[in-house]
C-alpha cells in the first residue's frame, strides 16, 4: 500500500485502514486507489473471511479531498480528471457493495460526505459513541446524490431527505436506532469488536454468508446500482458548476461562502 492506506491481517479477519490523521482521511485520489488495492488484494485469501475497515486519529474519513479538488479545478482538463475519479469511486463502491466477504466499519470517528458513503456501503457498522454521519455536500455547493442512493437505500427517502438537504448530523444512538450502526462501544474496542464479530460470522459456511449478501444488495436492492452510477455522474457535472467552485475555493481559504 501507499502508506496512506494500511493492510493487516488477524485472521479470521483482514484489516483496511486509512491513515492520514492529519488531514482526518480524505478519500484522495490515491486512497480511493489504495482501498481498491487493499480490496482485491485481500479477495483471494481464503483464511480472511471478513474486513474490517478502519482509520487513524480522530476522523474515520472526512470525504472528499477538497484541497485536491481546489487544485485540479485550476487545470484545463478538470472536467476530465473528476470524470476519472469519479469513475475510480464508482468501481470502489460497487466492489464493496458486491464483496463476497462481509465488510465491517471499525468506526473510529466520524464521516463525512463520501466518507459516510463508505460506511452505508459497507455491510456492518461498529461505532463509539461519538460518532456521527453527516453530508454537509450542500454547504459546499455540491451533489449529494452518492449519499442519497446509498442512505436511501438503507433508510427509505423520507427518513433520509432531512438529513440530506440540512446536513444535520446522525449521531451513533440515532445510527443504533435506525439500524446503521450494529453496536456501539466505547472508542478504544471497535477494531476488537469488529474482529470478534468476523469470527462470530466465519464459523459459517462462506458460501452462505456470499449468497446472502448478494441476495440483500443485488436483488432487495435491485435498484441500488443505477442509482449510484447516476449518483456519481451528476456528482461529476456539479463539480464544474460555478456553486462547487465557490464552496471549495471558501473551504480551502477558510471563509464563508457566497452562493448566488
Amino acid at each position: 500500500m501507499s502508506g496512506r492506506v494500511e493492510i493487516r491481517k488477524n485472521v479470521p479477519s483482514g484489516t483496511i485502514i486509512l491513515n492520514r490523521p492529519e488531514h482526518h482521511n480524505p478519500l484522495s485520489r490515491d486512497i480511493v486507489a489504495g482501498l481498491q488495492q487493499a480490496f482485491e488484494d485481500f479477495h483471494g485469501e481464503r483464511k480472511v473471511r471478513g474486513i474490517i475497515l478502519t482509520g487513524t486519529g480522530e476522523t474515520f474519513c472526512s470525504g472528499s479531498d477538497l484541497k485536491e479538488l481546489h487544485e485540479v479545478a485550476q487545470e484545463p482538463d478538470a472536467p476530465r480528471r473528476w470524470e476519472d475519479d469519479l469513475e475510480a469511486l464508482q468501481t470502489l463502491f460497487e466492489t464493496m457493495l458486491r464483496y463476497p466477504k462481509p465488510i465491517v466499519v471499525a468506526m473510529n470517528g466520524s464521516a463525512y460526505g463520501l466518507g459516510a458513503a463508505l460506511v452505508l456501503a459497507s455491510d456492518l457498522v461498529i461505532a463509539h459513541d461519538k460518532c456521527q454521519l453527516l453530508f454537509p455536500e450542500a454547504s459546499l455547493g455540491l451533489s449529494n446524490a452518492v449519499g442519497a442512493a446509498l442512505l436511501g437505500f438503507r433508510l427509505g427517502p423520507a427518513t433520509a431527505m432531512p438529513y440530506l438537504l440540512t446536513g444535520q448530523a446522525m449521531d451513533a444512538g440515532w445510527m443504533r436506532e435506525k439500524g446503521i450502526a450494529t453496536e456501539i462501544v466505547p472508542g478504544d474496542f471497535v477494531w476488537a469488536r469488529a474482529h470478534e464479530l468476523i469470527r462470530s460470522i466465519a464459523e459459517g459456511a462462506a458460501t452462505s454468508i456470499t449468497m446472502t449478501k448478494k441476495f440483500i444488495n443485488e436483488s432487495l436492492g435491485e435498484t441500488l446500482f443505477t442509482n449510484l452510477s447516476l449518483s456519481l455522474a451528476q456528482l461529476a457535472t456539479a463539480r464544474t458548476t460555478e456553486a462547487a467552485l465557490e464552496g471549495i475555493a471558501a473551504y480551502c481559504e477558510k471563509r464563508p461562502p457566497h452562493f448566488a
